[in-house]
This record gives C-alpha cells, structure tokens and sequence, in this order.
C-alpha cells in the first residue's frame, strides 16, 4: 500500500477514535487520489505559502487563494504520477547521492552544508523536509530524462542543417527572455470548447496590452509546467525553443506580446521579456580522464566510494597508474580501453555534476569521488585550453540544441499521455 495511503487511513483512525472520546481535531486530509497515492492539504498548503511568501518578497500581487490551490494540486498531481512511475522502476536516490547535490547546492552559493541548513531554518522550514524535497526534485528529473530521451531521436542531416542555420546568424545569433500561458484544450475537445478556450485566450492577450502584469495572469491562467513560476520559461535562442515557438517569435522586440498560437496543447500566449545577441569568440575546452564504478546489489553506494577512495590516495601517492586502473575497473565502455581519456571537449557537455567537479581543478589533480546519475566517479583533469571552437564542439552545441527543443516537447507529451492514464480524482472544497 502506498505510504500517503497508510498515512491517511492512520488520520482516519485518529479521527474515529476521537469521535468516542472527544470532539475531532483535523490534523491533516485527503484532499486527492492520484492512482494508489493520495494528495494530502498540508502538501498544497506548503506549495501555495511559499508562492505567497516569495511573492511578497518581490512585491508582487497575486490571484485568489483559489486559483493558488488548483496550479498547487497540479504540480502535486504531476509529481505524485512521477514518484509513482519511479518506484516502479526501482529508482531511488541515495543518501549519499543527495548529500553530494546539496554540497553541490552549498558550493554553488559560497557556503556549506551547514551554512544552507542555517539558512533553511532562519525562513521557518524544516531542513529534513527541505532535504526530503530535493530528493524528489532528483527523482522526477531522473525519471522525466530516462522516459523522455528514448522519444528523442537526432539525425545527421538535422544537424547538418542546424549548423548552415547557426553559421547563417553568425556569432550574434540573438536569445529571448520567454513568458509563456497555455490556455489549454482536452485532447477530445469539441468546437465549443475549442473557440471558448481562443476566446480567453484573447482576453488574456488584451489584459496585457492593457499593462497587467504577466506572472500574476500566468499563474492564474495558465496550464503550462511553470505557471506557479509565472510562466518564465527563461533565455533561449530560437534553435532551443518548441518549433512553434521559434517561428512566431523570431524578430520580435523587447515587451512584444505573441499569439495566441494553436497547437495540440492549446492557445499558447507569448511575452517577449527581452532580447539580448549571443556572442561566442572563444570556450573553454578540456581534457580529462576518468573511473567509473556503478553500486549494485553486490556493490553498495558506500563500498564503490570507498574503493574509488582508496584508488585515488593510491594515485596521489604514486603506487598505481590511472590508465591501468581504468581499463580494469571502469565501467564507462566509451573511455576504459583508453585508459579512462577523453579527448577535447567542451565541458558543457558534462552532466553538472561532472562539469562542476573537473572545472574546480588544477592540471593533473585527482578529485575526490563524487556521484552522478551513472555512478561514482574519479576524474583527474589533463589539461585546459582556451580555444576557437572546433567543429566537433559545433556538432555537439547543434545536437544539445536540438535535443533541448525536442526534449521540451516531447516531455510535456509524455506528461500528459502519463496523466490520461491515470486515475485522479481532486475532491472539491468544502
């Protein structure tokens, strides 16, 4: 039985017997079921103060508590079908596997852990829960990625024509700062509901002519996965956006308003933020060799740390060679035989965790071990350069931006194809 669902029938419980003795106190209550799981009001209640305390922060004004409570329902819906889908898959993040993004987290704002616990705590929130939150944020995103990327396939001649298009924009291609609301429409639609979801789709569009301000409709209006962030989907350059998007968008000015466009999600509404050129003359690029150990049901997380541990106390004190060790022990099959090397790259093209570790060495330092989605890792960094970038890093720029714009699509697909599926019923308000 899912753990909300014992959870839930253990208030029941609670309530019951305060029935025979006392009059009931509500601790918590079901507010939805999603499948076996359950939605409980304390979950849309954390949602929805926050929203409320940031924008307060900001100064900015916000919809009715109503309105709040359906986009948090929504996110929680969503994330409930995803935990779900990856229990089933036997995903599960470690303990050590979340200290080392929250380190990760503490390093990137010039602290550490204790210093962002501190921090969690002074604005009134349990570091356990923050802790528990950010496990799921790693699970729905591993879980999103492994459905997602096997949807997405990328051929030769997409890239080749990429490449034409971006030499054609030269080095000032330009990016967009993107706000997007989605007026949905059901999949099984008819014609009312269709010119009805244009018609507020138009009215949306009036209201920020008129001045309104575009996070407060968004998060009121929208259906789109940032609506809760007013829409802000962030700077992109139109090679990354949905193709729909890229079209419309393309030569728009700072403050324009685009749409409504019609796809099969529905009218989708667009506010250029602004409008900034691209330049790049010259990257970083660098060359780096690595280990890989995968735990298993043989191999615990603590016991391949260790031995990645011990290998690289062994390199530092010079009793072993990393080529040798690589090619016996690493389980990454593109760089063992090669006695863990990577050739030149571009380290963008590292998972974070990846990148971040090789850029904070110095040439030819061995790191400590750390995680990723793949396993743990020791990386030792060869050398760096600053160079021009090479054609091979231009196919990889052009293949992230293509697989950045089909992945956007085919993740809100797959969401709404997993949704369809499932069973949710959302109780209404007393």
């Amino acid at each position: 039985m899912n753990l909300k669902k014992l959870f839930a029938s253990a208030l029941l419980t609670v309530g019951l017997c305060q029935n025979v003795f006392a009059k009931p106190v509500e601790i918590d209550k079901v507010v939805g079921v999603v499948n076996q799981g359950v939605i409980l009001q304390s979950e849309v209640d954390t949602i929805v103060n926050r929203v409320k305390t940031q924008a307060a922060e900001q100064g900015q004004e916000l919809p009715s508590d109503d309105t709040l409570r359906i986009q948090a329902i929504e996110r929680l819906v969503s994330q409930e079908l995803m935990m779900q889908l990856a229990e089933r898959m036997g995903l599960e993040i470690s303990d050590s596997q979340l200290d080392q993004t929250l380190e990760n987290m503490a390093r990137e704002q010039g602290g550490s852990i204790a210093d962002l616990r501190r921090t969690i705590e002074a604005a009134g929130d349990s570091y356990p829960a923050y802790r528990e939150e950010i496990r799921k944020e790693i699970t729905t995103q591993q879980v999103t990625r492994m459905n997602v990327d096997r949807r997405i396939y990328i051929s030769t001649q997409e890239i080749d024509n990429l490449l034409k298009i971006m030499e054609s924009q030269g080095k000032n291609a330009e990016e967009y700062d993107i706000g997007h609301i989605l007026i949905d429409i059901p999949s099984d639609a008819t014609a009312d509901e269709i010119a009805s979801a244009k018609t507020r789709a138009e009215k949306v569009i009036e209201f920020l002519k008129e001045g309104k301000e575009f996070k407060r409709i968004a998060i009121s209006s929208s259906s789109g996965s940032k609506a809760l962030e007013g829409g802000q989907l962030g700077w992109m350059s139109i090679n990354e956006m949905p193709s729909l998007f890229a079209e419309a968008v393309k030569g728009h000015k700072k403050d324009d308003i685009v749409g409504p466009l019609r796809s099969g999600a529905g009218f989708h509404i667009i506010k250029v933020q602004d409008v900034r050129g691209r330049q790049v003359v010259e990257t970083t690029e660098v060359r780096s060799r690595h280990i890989l150990v995968k735990p298993s049901i043989i191999l615990s997380e603590e016991k391949a740390r260790d031995m990645l541990k011990g290998f690289a106390k062994d390199l530092r004190d010079g009793k072993a060679d990393f080529g040798e060790l690589a090619k016996e022990y690493s389980e990454d099959p593109g760089s063992a035989l090669k006695g863990g090397e990577y050739d030149w790259t571009d380290p963008s093209t590292y998972v974070p965790e990846f990148k971040n570790t090789l850029l904070s060495l110095d040439k030819n330092e061995i790191s400590e071990p750390f995680r990723t989605q793949f396993g743990w890792h020791i990386v030792q960094l060869l050398d760096k350069r600053v160079a021009d970038k090479t054609e091979q890093a231009k196919r990889n720029r052009a293949h992230q931006l293509l697989f950045n714009r089909k992945f956007k699509e085919e993740s809100f697909n797959w969401q709404q194809e997993m949704r369809e599926q499932a069973h949710v019923d959302i109780f209404p308000t007393e």
